[in-house]
């Protein structure tokens, strides 16, 4: 798992904040419904998580099916005219991206993206950590 840590640097004249990201970072937008059917969980409406936070994954995060369920803490870090909110949701995978290749790390369901992007059909780019 990856963690951010922050420190102080000390130089002679200046006091330094600095951050390590230890994430992963990718990009991401979103998708609307229909939802349902999904690869994890078929056209069952209760696979989705309180809040409709999930998500779809790229090929290399599906790992042919084994991200189903899985969690990720996903923050928006920048993209064009600001579009980051601030702070970070907690999705649900649910489904693999539709088509190949997938433009994208991950589709956000669009209130999952909501909760993190001003703008609803914006490409970010996110830190995202498997919890």
């Amino acid at each position: 798992m990856m963690k951010l840590f922050s420190f102080l640097i000390f130089s002679s004249f200046f006091l330094r904040r600095v951050s390590l990201v230890i994430g992963d970072v990718g990009t991401a937008a979103s998708y609307g419904p229909p939802y349902i059917p999904t690869a994890c969980g078929g056209n069952r409406a209760g696979q989705f998580p309180p809040g409709n936070l999930f998500a779809a994954v790229n090929e290399g995060l599906w790992d042919n099916g084994a991200a189903c369920g899985r969690r990720y803490r996903i923050r928006c870090v920048s993209g064009n005219n600001r579009p980051c909110k601030g702070g970070s949701i907690d999705v649900k995978v649910v489904d693999s991206c539709p088509g190949s290749p997938c433009p994208n790390s991950l589709l956000m369901s669009n209130d999952a993206f909501a909760a993190i992007s001003r703008f609803p059909h914006a490409k970010i780019n996110i830190e995202y950590t498997q919890i």
